[in-house]
């Protein structure tokens, strides 16, 4: 235990810092692609794979790890590319998304870089929308500027699994629907598809939903309307915050918000597909009101109509 507690305070020194670590990968010969290690549990070389019949075309097998069986994504081929073949070199790096766990098929792991979200960036808008990448950035790797696309990892397990907004019998509070007209949300998160399925989810309550993709953009939203003189933690119900953002993680933009006196009582929602202790500290440590793991469309309209019923009795 002391050991885990341990790393929870190594990792939870990048909050408010507005730092991360990325785990350096190849899909192919020539470009690096990343994902945050966050939510890396390890990485082993490729064990052999049982057939899944009936599966996506994405999903290579199941890998059985020390008992546990682990469906594996072919990376390459769940992005667009040709399907990563399962060699002898190839590598599984396992992960844990929104409280599931599965494996990547990639080739080559490099190693990890930690470097700070300011020098992170959204791709290109000329990329598209139905590009996978959440952000890009650049760094000097065997004596070369290398460009690192990082993975949009909700976009490609949302087109694996269904993600069902349909809420639970009894969850929907009928007699707050009334109320949610004329309550406005902000939603802030890097992932277009994570953030449709918030607005799928809570536009069952009629509330009113605005997005920003990024913290900075969503910092300077709220810096310019306590500027135009509007009661910031009055006029939103709450911001709703992914961890992982270009330019301005949700860590640090909690932090920022919770150090300027018109902000500092904005009900903010951290809503992530990070999950455990690691999290449970840096929301403690940072000042949020709630933390939920993606995607748990139940729970997000619990904590809507929670933090409206406390607005109601205030």
């Amino acid at each position: 235990m002391a050991k885990i507690l341990e790393t929870v305070d190594q990792r939870t020194q990048l909050v408010g810092e507005n730092r991360l670590e990325l785990l350096l990968f190849r899909l192919n010969s020539t470009q690096l692609f990343a994902i945050n290690v966050f939510k890396v549990k390890e990485v082993v070389k490729l064990p052999p794979l049982n057939a899944m019949p009936g599966s996506h075309p994405s999903i290579s097998g199941v890998a059985n790890i020390r008992g546990v069986s682990i469906p594996v994504i072919n990376l390459r081929q769940a992005i667009g590319f040709q399907p990563m073949p399962a060699e002898a070199d190839a590598n599984l790096i396992i992960t844990e998304y929104n409280r599931s766990v599965q494996g990547f098929l990639v080739g080559k792991v490099e190693h990890i870089v930690n470097m700070t979200w300011g020098d992170i960036m959204p791709p290109p808008k000329t990329a598209g929308r139905n590009n996978y990448l959440t952000a890009i950035t650049r760094l000097d790797y065997q004596g070369v500027s290398n460009l690192v696309s990082i993975i949009d990892v909700e976009k490609v397990l949302a087109e694996i699994i269904h993600y069902d907004v349909r809420l639970s019998e009894g969850v929907l509070d009928e007699s707050l629907l009334a109320k949610m007209p004329g309550h406005k949300l902000l939603v802030v998160d890097d992932s277009a598809t994570a953030r449709k399925q918030v607005k799928e989810t809570l536009g069952q309550l009629g509330i009113e939903i605005l997005e920003v993709s990024d913290g900075r953009e969503a910092l300077e939203l709220l810096k310019g309307w306590a500027d135009e003189g509007m009661n910031v933690p009055k006029e939103l119900l709450m911001m709703i915050t992914d961890a992982e953002m270009p330019e301005m993680d949700g860590y640090k933009l909690t932090f920022e918000v919770r150090n300027d006196p018109r902000l500092k009582d904005l009900y903010i929602t951290l809503n992530t597909s990070l999950s455990g202790s690691f999290n449970n500290a840096m929301v403690e440590k940072v000042g949020c009101d709630q933390f939920i793991s993606k995607f748990q469309p139940d729970r997000l309209v619990e904590v809507v109509q929670d933090r409206l019923r406390n607005v109601i009795k205030a």
